[in-house]
């Protein structure tokens, strides 16, 4: 699976963007990197987001225990790999029928979340049990949401362009291909939003501090982000401002 969005949509964390990338990659321009992955994956589809980006997926999966989803509702595009184990819980929970799966659930979660829910980010993340990464973008309001699970139990990585666009893939080659040195493994426990950045749901008080990745030949390769022990936040909840305002407009 693979999503790269427009810096204007989602703009990539400072640190994501590597000192040492000599060479210049672009992951939107003229469709390259889109192209590319379609070339090694022939049975790939491709979603045109206009100014936004695209998104692209295959089916085929090497690891039938993390199998990858993608589902499309009401404008809102998700791209799912692994696996939630309380399913029936969630379904009961978000008031989808007995046919829905992972996707279906990830997307009314961010529903729930966008028309002003009871619960905040990191409880609707935390409440989500089992091995997974996602990525959903709404076209409706332009936000890019993205979580992995506390073990980083699947493999999702994010990276930055020449250009500052986000690229994210659960295959580390396409996202090298995009960015260069401009990428590291998405840290786990946590999620991103585009207008909140980058938090931690298992630490939602605590701030996230980049620590430079430095590859084999010692050169800076994107960065991991740790939790801040000595570093609150001041607030983590989702501001409640009007019943015609979301969550992601001010998170």
């Amino acid at each position: 699976m693979l999503a790269v969005l427009d810096k204007s949509v989602a703009k990539c964390p400072e640190a994501l963007q590597s000192p040492s990338n000599a060479e210049f990659v672009h992951a939107l321009k003229d469709g390259i990197l889109a192209k590319h992955f379609s070339s090694t994956h022939p049975e790939a589809i491709t979603i045109n987001l206009a100014l936004s980006g695209f998104i692209s997926y295959s089916a085929l999966n090497p690891n039938p225990l993390l199998p990858r989803l993608f589902g499309v509702v009401d404008d809102m595009f998700c791209l799912f790999k692994g696996h939630i184990e309380n399913v029936a819980h969630l379904k009961l929970q978000y008031g989808l029928n007995k046919t829905a799966n992972e996707v279906n659930i990830i997307i009314e979660a961010y529903r729930s979340l966008r028309d002003r829910g009871p619960y905040p980010v990191d409880q609707v993340i935390r409440d989500l049990h089992g091995k997974y990464a996602f990525f959903l973008f709404d076209s409706s309001s332009k936000v890019a949401f993205l979580a992995s699970d506390v073990d980083g139990s699947v493999p999702f990585y994010w990276g930055s362009d020449s250009d500052g666009h986000l690229v994210v893939s659960d295959d580390v080659e396409i996202v090298k291909k995009g960015c260069g040195k401009s990428f590291a493994p998405f840290p786990k426990g946590c999620f991103f939003t585009s207008s909140g950045g980058l938090r931690s749901f298992e630490h939602p008080r605590n701030e996230l501090k980049p620590v430079p990745r430095v590859d084999s030949s010692g050169e800076v390769c994107g960065a991991t982000f740790k939790v801040d022990a000595e570093t609150k936040k001041k607030d983590t909840n989702i501001p409640r401002v009007g019943s015609a305002a979301d969550w992601s407009s001010n998170y």
